[in-house]
């Protein structure tokens, strides 16, 4: 898929989608997006990997379901925090 000027995503649109991209949730064309995005940008690429390895880190902590499950709400609105920062 090329993209254009007018299909390329900001850094600030990528993080407001970035948790869900990462899992699964997000439509293919915007999914295309992202990783060309990811690809090209060093800070949301770094931001993609890091959110990786949490969510790993959480997956396979011994916290019961319910701990992982408080810390994943608890990441996703810090991704919505620093999406509505970059916006200001």
């Amino acid at each position: 898929m090329v993209l254009t000027r007018r299909t390329r995503l900001r850094c600030h649109q990528v993080a407001r989608s970035l948790q869900a991209y990462l899992d699964g949730e997000v439509v293919p064309r915007r999914a295309d997006q992202i990783a060309a995005h990811l690809e090209e940008c060093r800070q949301c690429g770094l931001d993609a990997e890091t959110y990786r390895i949490i969510k790993a880190t959480i997956a396979t902590s011994s916290a019961p379901d319910t701990d992982a499950r408080e810390a994943v709400v608890r990441l996703r609105g810090f991704v919505e925090r620093l999406a509505s920062a970059d916006n200001d």
